[in-house]
């Protein structure tokens, strides 16, 4: 699959992937940080932004997508960074691929499985009739009613996706139906295929408002990513990067220094 990506800068590669219903838009401000010293690639993973979509949606898929990217590119190596479900494909590329993967940063998420919490959302999303829609005011209505236990930006956020076809008619960039029907996938813990462990310098990152990764999830950390290390952001959410940008970018560059 030809994922699609926008990179800047120069230097050592830096793959930075999303997490779900995200783009690679979500990583710009800081991704064109980080090119001052790396090539930094950012990608929009399957069934997201420009990306082709497909039925298929589990962390087998999207590391195999991951590494088809940097075959078709040329990288033979690289640093890789993933947020929320972009850090899971990232611990599920690093465990597939070690020899590929340079050093590993990971986005507030552990390798273990989630209860959920997106239900809501998903079947927001899916009750949305496009065909009705007259305009996007429509649409941000829908969703806020639909959803008003959500955080304000929840909706503008996903709002994002909205866009329209060549015809003028209302069409979601995002395959919101592949994620639905395989949310449990997506749920899933990270499973050592090839390899049972990563040994590569592993940083986790997460907010201190965050519930993603807890204190006790550090032994199965440890024991896929035995180098690991975990560093809290103070005064951020799941959202580490929108919430304490300069933060990460200060963590992010202490650990890829040579």
């Amino acid at each position: 699959m030809n994922l699609n990506y926008k990179t800047f800068g120069q230097g050592e590669p830096l793959l930075i992937l999303h997490g779900m219903f995200g783009t690679l838009d979500n990583w710009q401000t800081v991704g064109k940080q980080l090119a001052e010293h790396f090539t930094v690639y950012l990608l929009d993973q399957r069934n997201h932004g420009r990306s082709p979509h497909h039925d298929e949606m589990n962390y087998a898929a999207l590391s195999e997508d991951l590494h088809y990217f940097m075959e078709s590119h040329w990288i033979f190596k690289a640093h890789i960074m993933g947020h929320s479900m972009g850090g899971k494909t990232a611990m599920q590329f690093a465990l597939d691929h070690p020899d590929m993967t340079d050093k590993l940063i990971i986005v507030d998420i552990a390798p273990k499985r989630y209860a959920g919490g997106h239900e809501s959302i998903l079947n927001a999303i899916m009750a949305l009739d496009l065909s009705q829609l007259t305009q996007r005011q429509d649409a941000e209505n829908f969703l806020t009613a639909q959803l008003p236990q959500e955080p304000p930006s929840t909706v503008p956020f996903l709002m994002k996706n909205l866009s329209r076809n060549k015809d003028g008619a209302f069409e979601w960039k995002m395959n919101f139906r592949a994620i639905y029907n395989q949310y449990q996938e997506i749920l899933e813990n990270v499973k050592p295929t090839y390899h049972t462990h990563f040994e590569g310098d592993t940083l986790f990152l997460r907010g201190s408002r965050s519930a993603y990764i807890l204190d006790e999830d550090q032994e199965a950390i440890a024991s896929l990513f035995p180098q690991a290390r975990l560093e809290t952001i103070a005064n951020a959410g799941h959202w580490v990067h929108a919430d304490q940008p300069e933060q990460l970018l200060q963590a992010v560059r202490q650990f890829l220094k040579p």
